[in-house]
């Protein structure tokens, strides 16, 4: 991304939280592999928004990376202007070697826990956001789980992988009523739930109990709350979320750029508008589940198919079903125990 076009989305950025008077925005280095930026492109970035935004606006930043890369001099810089830093992990040496190799072949479990150990030491821990873990279902779930942990992180991501009906993802097939990722994600709900003390926080299993209790999700994963966030790409195009890529081409331009539109023109597009309006934007499968309020239809790119676009459930509607059963089973078996002592 040049100078120019970070300059242009700071503008955009300050532009738009002064017109809907926002207290605080957040700004993610995403990628790729943000860190190939340098470290100068990355300070030049978190000046340039500080000095855009007015002072009454609080401004966090965060980083997305595999963790590579990461050393003192990027988490001393880190450190200055309090940068978060997500580190992307797929458990331990063998799930991790197995898909993040390097061109030789040569896997790069060993560099990456250089990393989290340089980012773990107590000069640096506090800016640790957390670990992306996508889940593989080759991997025992809950050694990936427990591999893991051995970094402390303060959170865990679970990410389904991006897949659709015109493009299942792994060992989901749409005429099977198995459920291999509730299987998998379940085995770890419940190691973590079932644990003597709160070992870390997993967002996929939060979001979900909270929803359950009438609470917010705070996840595109699950519920059903609109999008707040919109990509700018290094050539200043403004994009819909990234994973709508894996649905065909082009599914995440909107035509816009932040040389010449407002963040505002975004919301005026009639797909993004689509993924604002809630239970009326899913079809009539989602809108008579009893578990739409919590299972929201699933991730938006996860119904997508091409003959009949995102008005589908997600293709992995049974997996979600379970898994959301299931840990409905267990809360509310704790939650009815409780109140039982209670009284």
């Amino acid at each position: 991304m040049s100078c120019d076009v970070v300059d242009q989305a700071a503008h955009r950025l300050a532009e738009h939280a002064r017109a809907w008077e926002l207290s605080r925005v957040t700004v993610t280095f995403h990628g790729g592999e943000p860190l190939l930026a340098g470290r100068n492109l990355i300070e030049y970035a978190v000046q340039a928004v500080r000095r855009a935004l007015p002072p009454e606006i609080e401004v966090g930043f965060t980083v997305q990376t595999n963790g590579i890369l990461l050393n003192d001099a990027f988490l001393e810089l880190f450190r200055r202007y309090e940068v978060r830093v997500g580190v992307s992990l797929d458990g331990g040496r063998k799930a991790t070697d197995r898909e993040r190799r390097y061109a030789h072949g040569g896997g790069s479990f060993d560099e990456v826990s250089a990393g989290l150990a340089r980012l773990r030491s107590p000069r640096y821990r506090h800016l640790f956001s957390g670990l992306l873990c996508t889940v593989d279902l080759r991997n025992d779930p809950v050694d990936v789980y427990e591999q893991l942990l051995m970094f402390e992180p303060p959170r865990l991501d679970l990410l389904l992988p991006h897949g659709n009906w015109t493009t299942p993802p792994p060992g989901r097939i749409s005429t099977d009523d198995r459920t291999p990722y509730a299987d998998w994600l379940i085995a770890i709900f419940d190691r973590w739930y079932g644990a003597p003390r709160r070992e870390t926080d997993i967002r996929l299993f939060s979001a979900i109990m909270s929803l359950l209790l009438g609470g917010p999700g705070g996840t595109e994963a699950v519920g059903l709350e609109p999008i707040d966030f919109v990509i700018v790409e290094t050539d200043g195009s403004i994009e819909q979320g990234d994973a709508l890529k894996t649905t065909e081409e082009g599914m995440a331009a909107t035509g816009l750029h932040v040389a010449s539109s407002r963040f505002d023109e975004v919301l005026a597009l009639p797909v993004v508008q689509a993924r604002q309006r809630g239970l009326a934007a899913l079809g009539d499968t989602c809108r008579r589940c009893e578990l739409v309020q919590v299972c929201g239809g699933g991730h938006y790119a996860h119904r997508y198919r091409a003959d009949a676009g995102f008005t589908n459930p997600s293709v992995y509607c049974l997996d979600q079903q379970r898994l959301i059963r299931h840990i409905d089973r267990r809360v509310g078996h704790d939650l009815r125990q409780l109140l039982g002592a209670d009284r």
